[in-house]
């Protein structure tokens, strides 16, 4: 499991290099890694383009579906309300997440993905990790910095 958010935290370090908030993500089947991304807004331009989407897209595309049942995503930072949809939606089983998003006191998060709206329910697990963390904290100081 260790391995899998290792691979999410080089993912995070390829957005924080081309100036992109610093999430990654990596999705696995049958303890393999099957597709990984990483922010990708500012350089494409397209406001859906945050990593979670992105590895939702390329492991659909290597599966020839949209159901990832037996698919888990690690990712650098706990996933916003359309990424937590995404993977709602995309049927993954298992959400690992290694830092906490600080200003989602409000527990949106959970509430989205233990929704009785959704017929689908994510298993969530905080595994926390400071590099992820200090990632993200590195790239706001500078972003105020300049």
């Amino acid at each position: 499991m260790k391995d899998f958010m290792e691979e999410a935290l080089k993912e995070a370090e390829k957005s924080f290099n081309e100036g992109e908030i610093p999430v990654g993500a990596v999705i696995v089947k049958d303890g393999k890694i099957i597709a990984k991304a990483h922010n990708l807004r500012e350089k494409s331009q397209i406001a859906t383009h945050h990593a979670e989407i992105l590895a939702i897209q390329k492991a659909c595309k290597k599966l020839k579906s949209w159901r990832l049942d037996d698919c888990d995503i690690f990712v650098t930072l706990e996933p916003c309300p359309m990424c937590c949809g995404a993977i709602a939606n995309a049927r993954i089983k298992n959400l690992f997440y290694a830092a906490e998003e600080k200003t989602s006191e409000d527990k949106l998060m959970q509430k989205i993905l233990s929704s009785d709206r959704l017929n689908h329910k994510v298993n969530v697990f905080y595994i926390e990790n400071k590099k992820a963390s200090s990632l993200l904290t590195d790239f706001f100081k500078n972003k105020r910095k300049s």
